[in-house]
């Protein structure tokens, strides 16, 4: 199916989640600000760990956990992302610590946001809404009150914080007066005078900056964000549009339904199989998906079984927030009987117990990096292990897949490393202190640390954002096992 198409549909999405239900967790202040308001930890690379509180102090960090007022994240050798509502984003470097004082959703739909850089670097991505969403970056005795469309950089010292501007303009209030900022200089506060601050006319590069770009490209062109502006709702729409797709349901007696459903995963896949429980305190116990595109189908809408296609989720009109466990589908599917489903825990997690519960009724399936240098694409891994955007489109090397088992392609690895840049191929430069925001990229390296050998993909979007089709493409195509082959078994590559 074409990428119209598709935006046509998440359009569709879109209207259908603008008036999330009323649920009975719902509750407000006496501002009439609604507390109960989540945003998503969309992706996790490396150590990350995250205080949920909930009591329970830092835990080991998944990606799609919910974010709720108060938690507090924080990084290693890792990094993270978090998704809003509205598609912002929020970025966390190496060795960082970011807490959300305040998030909270006013009577108008509208959204209030603080984000608390307490070390370490941040970026900060906000689109451009018709809703008065608010910002604020706050770190040290400083509060920044970011406008749409802004994108900055913080680097957070041991005295001293640099706030590059990098799109849009700021309005700051400095010991003598207010200050204009605009896009393309950085900003220096002193950490132990409030007030004090020097501007700079120009933006210095970061070893984080490509990191950046390259995630605010992939939302900027996969979430469509134009599409979304009626909905409150339009986080995790990129990772639906690269890793799966809508597609007729009238076949499974539902005429006139559009049913979504990931790439990589076959008649068999259940998208209950794998993944955790998360304690909430009064909230409860939320389900929590290991898919890269498992946030939005799994908050709401709902999963229903089609003969001969498989699982596939349908969108819906209500927003289930935390309390998602009323989506569980009935067992439907292959084998019946409701055997398939995850049990619900019964009891909160006992003192010293994890507050994620780990679920697992089939091994999960990952697509994984293979000797350095080779990538292997799996059947039933549904997307998981499988990168953001930069292995191509992934809508034919799916079919393959699914036909053959597994199928493999060449790839290098590149991502910067502490102190020295960034690191052209995988194991050059110094060994130690590596960051963990790599970068896999279709294609291959010379042998003498020279430019990428990077096919040519004709009228794609070039390099390794474009997937070529087995028999065509200057590029070899990818190499799908010998027939027989168990899914999953190494496949043969191409000389």
């Amino acid at each position: 199916m074409s990428l119209p198409k598709v935006t046509v549909l998440l359009s569709t999405l879109c209207f259908a989640v603008a008036l999330p239900a009323q649920t009975a967790e719902t509750h407000t202040t006496s501002d009439n600000a609604s507390k109960v308001r989540i945003v998503r930890l969309s992706e996790v690379k490396g150590d990350v760990q995250m205080d949920r509180n909930i009591g329970r102090g830092m835990e080991n960090a998944i990606a799609n956990l919910p974010i709720v007022e108060q938690t507090r994240l924080q990084t290693a050798m890792g990094a993270a992302e978090v998704e809003f509502e509205d598609n912002s984003t929020l970025r966390v470097g190496p060795n960082s610590i970011v807490e959300f004082p305040k998030l909270e959703r006013m009577p108008n739909g509208t959204t209030v946001s603080w984000a608390r850089v307490v070390r370490g670097t941040a970026y900060v991505s906000l689109m451009k809404s018709s809703m008065a969403n608010q910002f604020a970056l706050l770190f040290g005795a400083q509060t920044v009150q970011l406008p749409p469309a802004s994108h900055v950089r913080l680097d957070m010292g041991s005295g001293d914080a640099k706030l590059a501007v990098m799109d849009g303009s700021l309005k700051l209030q400095s010991a003598t007066g207010e200050v204009v900022v605009p896009k393309k200089k950085t900003v220096t506060f002193n950490l132990a005078t409030a007030g004090e601050l020097n501007v700079d006319n120009h933006v210095s590069s970061g070893p984080l900056d490509q990191w950046d770009k390259e995630s605010i490209g992939y939302h900027q062109r996969l979430a469509v964000a134009s599409s979304y502006n009626s909905s409150p709702y339009s986080y995790g729409m990129s990772d639906l549009n690269y890793y799966g797709s809508f597609m007729d349901a009238s076949s499974c007696g539902m005429a006139g339904s559009m049913m979504w459903r990931p790439y990589f995963a076959s008649a068999g896949w259940d998208p209950y199989a794998n993944g955790s429980w998360a304690w909430y305190g009064n909230a409860g116990y939320s389900w929590v998906s290991p898919y890269p595109w498992g946030w939005t189908p799994y908050h709401s809408g709902s999963w229903n079984f089609c003969p001969g296609m498989g699982w596939g989720w349908m969108p819906g009109s209500t927003w289930m927030g935390l309390n998602n466990v009323a989506m569980l589908p009935p067992q439907s599917g292959p084998g019946g009987g409701g055997g398939g489903r995850p049990l619900l825990p019964i009891r909160p997690p006992s003192s010293g117990a994890p507050s994620l519960i780990p679920v697992s009724t089939r091994p999960l399936v990952r697509s994984e990096l293979k000797s350095g240098d080779w990538f292997e694409f799996r059947r039933d891994s549904a997307g998981m292990g499988i990168p953001r955007d930069t292995l191509g489109k992934l809508d034919k090397v799916s079919q393959h897949v699914i036909t053959h088992g597994s199928v493999q392609t060449p790839v290098y690895v590149t991502g910067p490393v502490m102190g020295g840049g960034m690191n052209g191929r995988a194991g050059a430069g110094p060994s130690s202190g590596a960051m963990p925001i790599t970068t896999i990229h279709r294609g291959s390296v010379s042998p003498g640390f020279g430019e990428p050998q990077q096919p040519s993909f004709g009228a794609g979007r070039g390099g390794s954002g474009s997937m070529p089709s087995a028999s065509g493409g200057g590029a070899p195509a990818p190499t799908a096992p010998s027939h027989g082959a168990s899914p999953g078994a190494p496949s043969g590559r191409p000389r």
